[in-house]
């Protein structure tokens, strides 16, 4: 049964040529149901200077359907507050607060729901919306930066709603001036912040509208308070937001160079008469990609302290700050991780019946990689707390992950081609992942995780980087020359050549420095980039 409730709301109907206000009245459905239990907190934010606006009566209507809704409404009008509008001092959270911006903090941080309802004058938002920002939405309240252009977002777990209302055709405003009003609103601030999803109700042509578009607008302002009873976020974004942690913690970034050294163990198994199977080849991927993950995870757990202490982590470095950030806890870990360590057996078992190898060899290897990746961090062999890190790096991402593929295609371990093919990418992991301790040096030393840096400090780090590049440079060239992996590299070795000498040429130049950088992103990226090329040249001419 539908019941409704009548509602008196005063607008501005009129055009800007009439006079007079219209009074009219409104039949809001109500669901019953939807009366049981409050469901959030919203606070809407009106933010036109007039209170007699048809913003007022959009944030009127917005009121009613989330009260009908049963949340719990808190409505602020800016242009009753009194602050003054600008940043007046270098560090806007260091200026002094009135009372009225101390409160609005307050209930942001109290809403569940943020709902701001204002008009767009010349393309944007009002002077009193923008101050109000600038002074609220401060760092260490809204946002703070934790390393040069990285940022904690505060306000997270919260939604928001913007209502504007603007005189240019909508089509206009979206296509030819891209949006700044809402942009701004939603982009660089709220979801900035860490306010997601942020929904865009616009009311386009309001000076020339009609009464009946109007009330439109009125009823779906009411709608859109109404639906707070379900909710504003889809079951798509509930679950997006879900899996996001996920997929941080899972570090993608880390499996392409995987899969392209056990893609070349495997078709090195082809070039030297073994035989190919697809089918192996995806389950012996399936195989190294639950272990990788699996290590993954263990090291977030074990390498905990040090992330925590970490304020210089990056994409490749300082874990993926799930656990640090509360995205997920240790036992969500920890029970992925059962089901991993189910999984993969299982999936052995069916590699083992699709490859032509023997099983005993496919056994000795897997769990020799097993204990290597798993060590990194676990407890008791915590190797990269051993200052054998960086060696086992190597030796997994290369001559492990290439015997693999080369051994599940039914491939020998008495054949010298995975070996040989295995050495020049090994020298050329160690700068990256030695480099890396770098950054993460001070929270390392405190944390007792004794990498390369940490043990010889900075300049030795960079001193093996140089020389496990020329390693690599060396090796891959006299493969070539001697012939003794066939067809696995040719004339494109100049371009590792070229970037071995820039890369050396930068940690030269960064070994000379009295006062050190924290962070190296250069050198990192000329590192990373570095040893693509011992896996891409080989896996193209092997293809």
């Amino acid at each position: 049964m539908q019941y409704y409730i009548t509602s008196k709301t005063t607008s501005l109907l009129q055009t800007r040529t009439n006079q007079a206000l219209l009074t009219y009245d409104i039949l809001y459905p109500i669901n019953l149901p939807n009366l049981q239990s409050a469901l959030m907190k919203v606070l809407v934010i009106l933010a036109h200077p007039r209170r007699d606006s048809f913003c007022g009566a959009l944030a009127d209507a917005y009121i009613q359907g989330a009260t009908a809704a049963k949340a719990e409404v808190t409505f602020v009008h800016l242009a009753d507050l009194h602050f003054d509008l600008n940043v007046t001092i270098a560090e806007p959270q260091d200026q002094q607060e009135e009372s009225d911006i101390t409160e609005a903090k307050t209930l942001i941080k109290w809403a569940d729901h943020l709902v701001f309802i204002y008009p767009i004058w010349w393309g944007t938002m009002p002077a009193l919306l923008k101050g109000f920002l600038d002074r609220v939405f401060v760092p260490g309240f809204a946002f703070y930066e934790v390393v040069q252009n990285d940022y904690k977002k505060l306000l997270i777990n919260k939604t928001a709603q913007l209502i504007v209302t603007m005189d240019t055709p909508l089509w206009i405003y979206k296509l030819l001036i891209k949006a700044p009003g809402t942009r701004a609103m939603k982009i660089a601030t709220l979801e900035f912040c860490g306010v997601s999803p942020v929904r865009t109700m616009h009311c386009s042509g309001i000076k020339h509208s009609t009464t009946a578009q109007r009330e439109k607008w009125i009823r779906q302002s009411y709608s859109a308070g109404l639906k707070l009873s379900k909710g504003i976020a889809t079951n798509t974004e509930k679950m997006w937001r879900s899996f996001v942690p996920w997929l941080k913690a899972i570090r993608l970034q880390f499996y392409p160079m995987t899969w392209v050294a056990y893609a070349l163990g495997a078709f090195a198994a082809e070039k030297t008469g073994y035989g190919f199977s697809w089918l192996t080849f995806w389950l012996g991927y399936l195989l190294i990609f639950l272990i990788e993950l699996a290590t993954v995870y263990i090291n977030e757990i074990y390498d905990y302290e040090s992330d925590l202490l970490n304020k210089q982590y990056g994409p490749f470095n300082g874990g993926s700050r799930v656990l640090v950030n509360a995205e997920l806890s240790p036992k969500m870990l920890k029970t992925a991780l059962v089901r991993i360590f189910i999984a993969i057996p299982i999936v052995f078992i069916l590699l083992s019946l699709s490859s032509g190898s023997a099983i005993l060899p496919m056994l000795l290897l897997c769990a020799t990689l097993i204990i290597m990746a798993f060590g990194y961090t676990a407890k008791p062999i915590s190797l990269s707390y051993r200052t054998m890190g960086e060696l086992t790096v190597g030796l997994t991402h290369s001559v492990m992950v290439i015997l693999c593929g080369f051994i599940f295609q039914g491939g020998e371990f008495a054949n010298s081609f995975p070996w040989l093919l295995s050495i020049p990418l090994f020298f050329s992991i160690i700068p990256s992942i030695t480099l890396s301790g770098i950054p993460d040096y001070e929270a390392d030393k405190i944390a007792g995780k004794l990498t390369l840096a940490v043990r010889f400090g900075k300049n030795t780090a960079a001193q093996i980087a140089i020389g496990s590049s020329i390693l690599a440079l060396l090796t891959s060239l006299s493969l070539f020359f001697s012939n003794l992996v066939p067809g696995a590299y040719n004339l494109m070795l100049l371009f590792p050549v070229a970037h071995a000498v820039w890369l050396i040429a930068e940690l030269l130049k960064y070994i000379g420095l009295e006062q050190k950088p924290i962070r190296i992103n250069k050198l990192m990226i000329l590192a990373l980039t570095f040893l693509m090329w011992y896996a891409l040249i080989p896996f193209f001419n092997l293809l």
